[in-house]
């Protein structure tokens, strides 16, 4: 007999998303001309130059993402930057792919928490809830989270699927693994909410993932927002590359690894805080930008909104690429 009392997923009361209030949908995407506008920065410049030689030499370069990235209305740029080839991997939180399946499904996202939390409706959308058929489905055929989500969005040919960064990553052969945590995400509310076949989709992913880390030797890993699955994934995926590369006479140093967050950090970053610091506890800091390139690595730093950070790298790599650099 089981000790503890456990919840009943199957008593919850799903709604269809054409009764919810979207908080985004298509208008909020950034297109081309808008980041083309976007003020010149020498830093920005520089890092573009970094992805494009890290390509030059076939290394990889990483994107890992929060969520907020894709709220931002940053798809369209992504994609782009994938089509031409200079992201060669996305990494999302268990976030992202919510919101990128129902843009693409529907052309709007985002709830608002505050509302829905207090009906008890917060995360309980129909459509949202086939994700867990979707990801079970892949699983059991042998693919892994982020591409078992795309191959939906590209095959079913959702409405807005041109707009999917996992569609694309399914079109283009990318890989966008995903990155879960049990009990983060509305989905995991469903009452088809199956945890072994997610975790396992996810746990494929991570092997993906580390499979990209083995390789980034010369090349580059961005951050943009996420302050916990970001570094920690990386940080473990990290240690078991290098593992592998030292028993091969391989070494995974020299790279380039840049970080893109609200928090203020200060002007130096070539050596972490103190533990009574509060910036010591800002994993990004300490793990990205300090720990894992200490020994022949470069990493920077750029404090501000995706929304505008965003379309400056995307405009720099496009310049640079072009000539048009400094």
């Amino acid at each position: 007999m089981d000790r503890y009392r456990r919840f009943n997923r199957s008593r919850q009361k799903v709604k269809s998303l054409n009764e919810r209030e979207h908080l985004l949908d298509l208008t909020s995407l950034i297109s081309r001309t808008e980041a083309m506008a976007s003020q010149p920065d020498l830093r920005y410049q520089g890092l573009a130059r970094r992805i494009l030689e890290a390509r030059s030499r076939q290394a990889p370069v990483i994107l890992m993402m929060g969520a907020h990235l894709l709220r931002a209305g940053t798809a369209r740029l992504l994609i782009e930057l994938m089509e031409r080839g200079w992201i060669t991997h996305i990494c999302m939180n268990g976030a992202g792919p919510i919101h990128d399946f129902e843009m693409a499904l529907i052309g709007a996202t985002t709830e608002s928490v505050a509302r829905y939390i207090a009906e008890g409706q917060f995360g309980l959308w129909r459509e949202t809830g086939q994700i867990n058929d979707i990801v079970k489905a892949g699983h059991e055929a042998g693919l892994g989270y982020g591409e078992s989500i795309g191959r939906e969005i590209e095959k079913a040919s959702f409405p807005n699927r041109e707009i999917s960064v996992l569609a694309a990553g399914y079109r283009l052969r990318i890989p966008v693994t995903v990155h879960i945590g049990i009990g983060y995400d509305i989905i995991h509310e469903h009452p088809n909410f199956h945890a072994a076949s997610m975790a396992g989709a996810s746990d494929d992913d991570f092997l993906i993932f580390v499979e990209t880390v083995s390789r980034l030797e010369g090349g580059v890993l961005l951050n943009f927002g996420s302050s916990v699955m970001g570094p920690e994934v990386y940080l473990k995926a990290l240690a078991m590359a290098r593992n592998t590369a030292h028993q091969e006479g391989r070494e995974i140093r020299r790279f380039t690894t840049a970080v893109f967050d609200l928090v203020g950090i200060g002007e130096e970053w070539d050596s972490e805080p103190s533990k009574d610091d509060p910036r010591y506890y800002f994993r990004p800091f300490k793990t990205i930008l300090v720990r894992t390139v200490r020994d022949g690595g470069e990493s920077l730093y750029f404090q501000g909104d995706h929304r505008k950070t965003f379309p400056t790298l995307f405009k720099a790599i496009i310049e640079t690429s072009s000539g048009g650099g400094n």
